[in-house]
């Protein structure tokens, strides 16, 4: 079946979709009026020719702005892109290495990882284990280790280097070095 996306963005009450009976009132200037009862704050807002908008339906009283419905829907979507762009967003990159990897395709996935980190992603580094190269882990663990040795960048290890169902893996972040 098909279904229709959600609008994330909240629902704003103005003028007669507000039904509590008394509420805050601030003026377009940003002057506390106090507690009125909704019908007086409507018509003073309609005589400024301004439209009634619930600001804080959960304060008690809830908060009413006698301002203009449309400039202030589109303050709150500025403020909202501002907040949207601040957010850091890093993505987890992989970088797998195997038993016979040799030491320049190495030093190839080490530069690679070197380019994730400084841009801010987060790298996990896997190590595939195949046949019976699963029955030496230690081998495995060894051979990570020595990989995260040879990086000459400062990393921090966020997940410490653990068993997984096809070898084993190691997660790295920006950061001072947290091994030495």
């Amino acid at each position: 079946p098909f279904f229709r996306k959600q609008n994330k963005r909240k629902f704003t009450r103005a003028n007669e979709q507000i039904k509590i009976p008394k509420a805050r009132v601030i003026d377009e200037n940003g002057k506390n009026l106090g507690i009125l009862d909704t019908s007086k704050a409507l018509e003073l807002a309609k005589d400024k020719g301004l439209d009634l908008v619930e600001i804080s339906a959960n304060a008690k009283p809830p908060v009413c702005k006698i301002t203009d419905y449309g400039k202030y829907q589109y303050s709150q979507e500025k403020k909202e892109r501002k907040q949207k762009a601040k957010q850091k967003k890093s993505e987890l990159k992989g970088i797998r290495i195997g038993f016979t990897t040799s030491s320049h395709d190495l030093e190839t996935k080490i530069k690679q990882a070197e380019k994730f980190l400084k841009v801010g992603h987060k790298v996990r580094v896997e190590m595939r284990l195949r046949g019976r190269e699963r029955a030496h882990k230690d081998l495995a663990r060894q051979k990570i280790e020595s990989f995260l040795e040879m990086i000459p960048f400062e990393f921090k290890i966020e997940e410490e280097i653990k068993k997984s169902p096809r070898g084993m893996t190691v997660t790295l972040c920006q950061g001072k070095l947290e091994n030495q």
